[in-house]
């Protein structure tokens, strides 16, 4: 459709091929003689704007003549005008800075035919629609618009009815191959244990690289910190950050130099990276989209992938929409056992303990070890075994704290009942007032 110059709407996921599916069209109709934009691409974040830019690289790196200028905010103008100074044919940009450099003439739109907008939900969601507006009232016509969208409200048939010619619908759909390889796992726990029943999780699962989900930007450093006390190799992504310091992040995320990564939401928008094993809910979200937004971040690349879901109690209704919504039922997950926790530290420990003796030179550590031995009268065997208990403490969720049965028996109650409405903020049908009384 995109080939023959046709107008879409195009409804798909997070990682069902959606950047492909308008990247390649747009490279294979650029004019490479004529060194001024040609095509335009308007993403929420920027992180999307770094990833779709490194996709068009990719696709195209054979072809010496196209040049794309990543355009967001966060990064020096300088850089920005220097791309655009040497004539580069693709702009992937946020709106906001987009906008900066129209209105000082820098980036020309006279020779833009293609426009995308991608994920277009989300730039609504993030108070962009007024921005996206002014930028299609920008563009000369006539001129090609494709809009992709996780999803379809109403001020997205808007824009598709006011800037959008006859334009194609289609809905991309996730297989059922690739659903089937996201299993999803909750675990009911009281607020307070949440934390030690992270800790628990993080030390029995086996695991590559792990995305937490927290609600807020204070909640990711927060606990972020308190992993990183807790020994994990643990980093937080949030919108306080610099540019700068955002790209190092994902960076040391994408080598396997950081083992654990805390994001909010909008953070975590353009993350994409092979080694996410697991994905971790520590906030239930109030939306069931952006549920759905943040399991796809696992079982990438043909990988399988595992997602756990932390839900209190009085989140059993928001659980339940979660559910309704995703048309697919979530496992529960029990917290492992304090002995099985040990035993996990202690396998791990052993495998370290195996890599360090084949690989690395440890002669300093035994005349150490030998030291020890001679003047405090401790066998070789005692001194391993004060190591092992160290290594094996820890916070861990206490084996007495059990709350699923009562969660699990609501909840199998609750199916039996007609289903609600659901609406964008997790409210479901029903009595407001009596969700208001419960939420306090």
């Amino acid at each position: 459709m995109l080939l023959s110059g046709d107008d879409l709407l195009a409804q798909a996921q997070t990682g069902t091929g959606k950047t492909a599916a308008f990247a390649l069209p747009i490279i294979s109709r650029l004019d490479y003689d004529l060194r001024e934009p040609q095509a335009l691409v308007l993403v929420p974040t920027r992180e999307l704007a770094i990833q779709v830019a490194e996709a068009f690289q990719s696709y195209a790196k054979h072809i010496k003549k196209l040049i794309i200028a990543p355009i967001y905010g966060g990064q020096s103008f300088r850089v920005q005008l220097r791309l655009l100074d040497r004539g580069a044919q693709v702009i992937v940009g946020t709106p906001g800075r987009l906008m900066d450099h129209l209105r000082r003439k820098s980036l020309s739109t006279k020779q833009v035919k293609m426009v995308v907008l991608d994920e277009a939900d989300e730039m609504l969601n993030m108070g962009f629609v007024d921005d996206v507006e002014w930028i299609l009232e920008k563009i000369p016509k006539p001129h090609q618009t494709a809009l992709f969208s996780a999803t379809i409200p109403q001020a997205i048939l808007r824009i598709t009815n006011r800037y959008l010619q006859s334009a194609k619908r289609i809905h991309i759909q996730s297989t059922p191959k690739n659903e089937a390889k996201i299993a999803q796992y909750y675990v009911v726990v009281s607020r307070e244990q949440k934390l030690a029943a992270l800790t628990r999780l993080l030390e029995s699962e086996s695991t590559d690289g792990v995305l937490i989900f927290a609600r807020t930007k204070t909640e990711t450093s927060e606990l972020s910190e308190k992993l990183r006390a807790r020994g994990f190799s643990s980093a937080a992504l949030n919108g306080d950050m610099s540019q700068s310091a955002r790209e190092k992040v994902v960076s040391r995320f994408k080598k396997g130099l950081l083992d654990l990564l805390v994001a909010t939401d909008v953070a975590a928008r353009g993350i994409d990276v092979d080694r996410i094993s697991h994905v971790i809910n520590y906030d239930i979200p109030h939306d069931a989209e952006v549920y759905v937004h943040r399991i796809g971040r696992t079982g990438r690349a043909g990988r399988s992938g595992k997602t756990i879901l932390l839900v209190t109690p009085r989140e059993q209704r928001l659980f339940r929409e979660i559910e309704r919504y995703t048309k697919q039922p979530i496992a529960h997950f029990p917290l492992p056992k304090d002995h099985e926790v040990r035993e996990k530290r202690a396998e791990q420990w052993l495998e370290k303990i195996t890599e360090v003796l084949k690989t690395r030179d440890i002669k300093e550590c035994e005349k150490l070890i030998d030291t020890w031995m001679h003047e405090k009268n401790h066998s070789a065997k005692s001194i391993a075994a004060a190591a092992l208990f160290l290594n094996h403490q820890g916070a861990s969720a206490p084996d007495e704290i059990d709350i699923s049965s009562e969660f699990e028996t609501e909840r199998r109650q609750q199916h039996h009942k007609p289903r609600k409405h659901f609406s964008r903020h997790g409210r479901g049908g029903g009595d407001r007032n009596q969700h208001h009384r419960r939420r306090r």
